[in-house]
């Protein structure tokens, strides 16, 4: 099938009605990921067979290595992202009392680790365009009682962060970039989790950077990065760590955790990275092809930086579109993307259901505080019920899941964009019986999403 084909005008009848698939080749290897080589293997059995499983000195060669990608003087590895979400928090100052600015939209890691420093998280929206925090909406969130904002690169896509280092500046806050989604991305040139005071993120497997279970945090914050040290790898603080408050606490982990990479994971990640950057190109180039063929289709449209922007999608980690209802008649995204995958493309409604909305950040009493643990050291009562975010709120209804391509093969990729472009060009057969969409699309954790 050639684009000049694409373009035109699609009369068949959709497969959801009868019609026959859209998607008819078999799509190969397109949606293999992690790329697994002997390569990898190799790196593993070494460390198996030494039994160095429990080790450093992989990881550590692994984070000098990262460190040298990422462009920032300090690397730390840790076994899960959501360790180094909190160790950032922890070493960004956050406690008792304290309030992180955290996106509602988003994995529960970005915010919930706040609760085991006994501070709270304040939300703020998103803007509908990047589905990143909203620089607009942080100014008035912010008291004499906030710590720290939390950025998340959600879906892939770069958040504004010029305008929100501004604001921190201004207001004596650090940032903490949650890179999870979006491992070597740029924002306007810059490498994302080098803007901010600490980057940390997931490196776990289904993500761009996939090496197996394990997280890395990134800065060029000396304090920051002992502090981080000290609240979790109690083998690598010792004496020798620099920031003098530290010192007399040397030998303990400061948190009580233990939080090193297991070194199969960190052997991985040696091999991973060395290709990393050659295979998200591919990816960009594949994923930009599926969304230059429906550039112009009615209702739908690309979650990705302008083209002359100086940002990327990095990896294109858990792809997703735009959805334009009023365009096509206000055809529910559910009954849409139902259409989709009768055509053989993989297609779901929603990302993220808000976290403000689940009972954890209402009613729950974690730590048997007397009160729910969202306000258990606050002043005042800073839950956010139903209404409050309401751009936040409605971001599911407007967003759906793609195939998340990792070679470009053209025609292959051609095949799965004609079925988005039959669907919408035939959205008044569907009308008739949409049932809408159900109260919650999504869900409350990210779900795997490999193609």
């Amino acid at each position: 099938m050639s684009k000049g084909a694409l373009i035109m005008q699609v009369k068949t009848q959709l497969a959801l009605l009868g019609g026959p698939k859209t998607v008819q080749s078999d799509p190969g290897n397109i949606f293999t990921w992690p790329i697994i080589t002997e390569e990898d293997e190799q790196a593993v059995l070494e460390v198996l067979r030494r039994g160095a499983m429990s080790g450093t000195d992989v990881t550590m060669q692994f984070e000098k290595e990262f460190a040298e990608w990422q462009g920032t003087r300090y690397a730390l590895g840790m076994n899960n992202g959501t360790a180094a979400i909190q160790s950032a928090m922890f070493a960004c100052g956050v406690g008792v009392g304290d309030e992180v600015i955290c996106p509602s939209l988003t994995y529960w890691a970005s915010a919930l680790p706040c609760f085991s420093l006994g501070a709270t998280v304040v939300f703020a929206e998103v803007d509908p365009t990047t589905i990143c925090l909203d620089p607009k909406d942080i100014k008035h969130r912010i008291t004499s009682r906030t710590k720290a904002i939390v950025v998340v690169h959600y879906l892939g896509h770069p958040a504004d962060m010029d305008p929100i280092m501004e604001i921190a500046k201004r207001h004596g806050l650090k940032v903490i970039e949650d890179v999870s989604h979006a491992q070597g991305g740029l924002y306007k040139g810059r490498k994302l989790g080098t803007i901010g005071d600490v980057g940390a993120m997931s490196l776990m497997s289904g993500k761009s950077l996939a090496i197996g279970e394990a997280g890395m945090l990134v800065t060029d914050d000396t304090e920051i990065y002992e502090r981080a040290e000290a609240f979790g790898l109690y083998e690598r603080y010792t004496g020798e760590i620099k920031t003098e408050s530290l010192r007399e606490f040397a030998g303990l982990p400061l948190g009580g955790y233990k939080y090193r990479m297991h070194q199969m994971s960190a052997a991985v990640g040696r091999v991973q990275l060395k290709h990393y950057d050659e295979r998200c190109e591919e990816i960009r180039r594949a994923m930009n092809y599926f969304w230059d063929l429906l550039e112009d289709v009615p209702g739908i449209r690309a979650h990705r930086p302008a083209k002359d922007s100086g940002s990327n999608m990095a990896g294109w980690y858990a792809a997703h579109g735009l959805y334009v209802p009023e365009e096509l008649g206000g055809l529910s995204v559910t009954r849409f993307t139902e259409a989709v995958r009768a055509e053989g493309a993989p297609a779901s409604p929603g990302c993220n259901i808000p976290l403000h909305l689940h009972p954890l950040l209402n009613t729950c009493d974690v730590y048997g505080a007397g009160k729910p643990t969202r306000i258990a050291n606050s002043d005042r009562d800073l839950r956010q019920p139903k209404g409050s975010l309401p751009v936040t709120e409605s971001i599911t209804k407007h967003t759906y899941h793609i195939p998340w391509f990792k070679q470009y093969k053209p025609e292959i990729i051609e095949e799965y964009a004609q079925a988005f472009k039959k669907v919408a060009e035939n959205y008044t057969e569907l009308l008739a019986d949409d049932p809408g969409n159900p109260p919650n699309i999504g869900g409350w954790h990210f779900f795997r999403h490999t193609t």
